[in-house]
């Protein structure tokens, strides 16, 4: 996402370039949306991995649909847009079949299990490997599985965003579902780069997440400076601290951070390296306790988008 969209001004080249660099260092799990540009990230995607599609796991997503006059987008869940949806990512994407395709967020219009119905129909057509679902609640994932084994949910999932651990979390593991934390860096908070609003572009989205606000951001710092400090004993970088200790968490989970960057692309890819003790990961936990965290990790608009659960089910 970050290559298209979101975090300034997109960057085609150096995104070719980070992706190229991914593939050389091993990388194999790809995620990109439609709605990422909108458009521009699929083909982008697709262009990349011209020759090398067999090497790699390539996940797309659906559901948001981007309004023509640069306004919110709109949520669709419904069975004729997930089908256009596929069928464009399809041709974007220059591939015959998708390995995990997800619903990008749940449409309170229309239930889960339409929804997911469809989306089965395009594993059976081959168009489709797997399913997925992103910022789904509990219930909403147990009623997703009894209509077609869901494969993945897609959250945001970090050192200071950890609610999924109480809810969506435990429901993956009892149903045999991987668990993909994306913003695993906490939107670049966790690296220790971001100190202040003004160092971010005018066009990024950040400056109206509550928790790079003002008293927030002040107190956010204190927790990254924390985790710095442990990084530095470490002898690794803030941002690889932060994503071995969500590869810690075990071997469902998998982290996607987000760069159109090749240099942070092979800082992030050096996370496999380091490891952990018990002690680590305790005092590491302590530095970023959830009660520390100031402010929400949505702004309203946002979170109206995010499923809640029950008070959707048909």
């Amino acid at each position: 996402m970050p290559i298209s969209q979101s975090y300034g001004s997109p960057d085609e080249s150096s995104g070719d370039a980070t992706i190229e660099r991914a593939l050389d260092l091993g990388v194999t799990f790809f995620d990109t949306a439609d709605i990422y540009g909108p458009f521009t990230n699929e083909r982008l995607v697709g262009r990349a991995l011209r020759g090398r599609r067999d090497d790699v796991v390539l996940a797309t997503k659906c559901g948001f649909v981007p309004d023509p006059a640069g306004g919110p987008s709109r949520i669709d869940g419904s069975p004729d847009h997930i089908r256009a949806a596929c069928e464009a990512s399809l041709d974007r994407l220059g591939v015959r079949t998708i390995d995990l395709y997800y619903l990008h967020r749940v449409d309170p219009r229309v239930p889960i299990e339409e929804s997911v119905r469809a989306m089965a129909a395009l594993v059976r057509e081959g168009k489709v490997r797997h399913l997925g679902l992103s910022e789904v609640h509990a219930d909403t994932l147990r009623r997703a599985h009894r209509v077609h084994p869901i494969a993945a949910v897609q959250s945001e999932y970090s050192l200071w965003t950890r609610d999924v651990e109480n809810g969506v979390l435990p429901a993956c593991r009892e149903l045999g579902v991987g668990f993909v934390p994306f913003s695993p860096l906490g939107r670049g908070f966790l690296t220790g780069t971001v100190r202040n609003l003004d160092e971010l572009p005018a066009n990024d989205f950040r400056r109206g997440v509550p928790r790079f606000q003002g008293e927030n951001l002040a107190r956010n710092l204190a927790v990254a400076d924390e985790l710095a400090a442990i990084a530095r004993e470490k002898g690794c970088t803030p941002a690889q601290l932060a994503l071995a200790w969500l590869l810690a968490r075990g071997p469902d989970i998998v982290p996607i951070p987000g760069t159109k960057r090749p240099t942070y692309l092979a800082e992030n890819v050096g996370a496999v390296d380091v490891r952990l003790s018990s002690a680590d990961l305790a005092r590491i936990e302590a530095a970023a306790a959830p009660a520390r965290i100031a402010g929400e990790r949505y702004s309203p608009a946002s979170f109206a988008m995010v499923d809640r659960g029950p008070a959707q089910a048909p």
